[in-house]
Formats: structure tokens, sequence, C-alpha cells
């Protein structure tokens, strides 16, 4: 028991050091904390967590070399590249119109593109690939010499570090709502834009110079 704990905590810490760490989901997080209060980081890490599952099970059942080819990260950079760009643009030519409405977000409208939206930003994301792919599969495997609670508690201490981070985001910006003006609002939601379309800039270099074209 006590060496299934120490994988759940090792996990832990390995994925909280990642989750801390600036990216668009946090920044997806930090904008929709805004609008839809605590919910929002809860729903996009479910969305994430779903995802993260699915991989690990094709990890298990061989992906992983498929997903180590160069061709496939310079396929996810340039779509997510795309994507983000997308939401960032989306984002910023919302602005003009862009109000705030507690009633229709703590009725926890739109929970599902909460969900949604956690699994597209994660796979936008290439270098989420390529962690699970190296690190993520080198642990399972480690796990795996332990039998498939070994893998259990790696996933469980994995995902629970995620939540908790992203939990602590949406509540301290949830708690902040009732401070936000309108104006304000657009200001947060025009500075996660920005980082959005930052985002996409650089997995668009990232994938250019992995194709060589740098």
């Amino acid at each position: 028991m006590m060496t299934l704990l120490t994988i759940f905590f090792t996990s832990f810490m390995l994925a909280l050091s990642g989750a801390m760490m600036p990216g668009p989901l946090l920044t997806a997080t930090i904008s929709e904390s805004a609008r839809r209060g605590f919910v929002a980081g809860p729903l996009l890490i479910l969305g994430h967590g779903l995802l993260e599952f699915a991989l690990v099970i094709l990890l298990l059942l061989g992906l992983a070399p498929l997903l180590s080819h160069s061709e496939v990260f310079i396929g996810i950079a340039l779509a997510g590249a795309g994507i983000l760009a997308w939401l960032g643009i989306g984002m910023l030519r919302s602005l003009p119109t862009l109000k705030l409405s507690w009633q229709a977000a703590d009725q926890g409208s739109g929970a599902g593109n909460l969900v949604a939206a956690g699994v597209l930003l994660s796979l936008a994301n290439p270098y989420w690939t390529v962690w699970w792919v190296t690190i993520g599969l080198g642990s399972i495997l480690s796990c795996l010499e332990i039998g498939p609670l070994g893998v259990a508690f790696f996933f469980a201490g994995h995902i629970s570090a995620d939540l908790a981070w992203y939990a602590l985001v949406s509540a301290a910006v949830g708690r902040g709502r009732a401070l936000l003006t309108d104006r304000l609002y657009r200001g947060i939601i025009g500075v996660c834009g920005v980082f959005l379309l930052g985002f996409a800039v650089y997995f668009l270099y990232a994938g250019l110079r992995a194709w060589e074209v740098f």
C-alpha cells in the first residue's frame, strides 16, 4: 500500500509542476472563471481528464510509437496553432459587445461546451502529447511493474493535481467576480485572447521549425 501511495504522491507532484505552467488551458480557465465562476475550472479539467484517460488506454495498447513520430508533432502543432488563433480572434472580436451575465453563468449554462473546450485545448497543445509519449509513458510502464493498480494510482495522482490547481485558479477568479465591471471583464478577456494568439504563434513556429522550414 505504501508503494501505491508513493506512486500517487509522485504523480501528483509531477503533474502539479506541469499544471502550474502557463498554457492555453490555464488562459481559458481564467477567462471562463471570470464569467461563470468556480465551475469553469472543474468542467474544463473534466474534458482534459477524459482525454487523458483515453490516451493512457491507447498508450497501453501500443500507440506510443505512432505518436512519437515527428510528423505527428508537426501536424498537432500546426493544427493547434490554427485552433488557438481561431479561439483568440473570437475572444478579441467579441470585446465591443461583451458584457457580464452572472445569472446565466450561475445557472451552469454551457457546461457541455466547457468540457468540450477542455478536450479541444488539450489536443491543440503539441507539448501535451509529447509529455505523455515521453514522461507519461515512461511512468506508466514503470507503474505496470506493480500491476494495474499502479497505473490507476498514477493516473489518480495526475488528474488530482490538475483538478486541485485549476479549481484553485477558478475559485480565486470566481470570488473576485463581484469586483468586476464590464470594462475590467473585457480587459481580462482581451488579455486572454492575446495570450491565446501568442501561443498560436509559438506553436506555429515550433511546428514549422520541426518541419525544418526555419
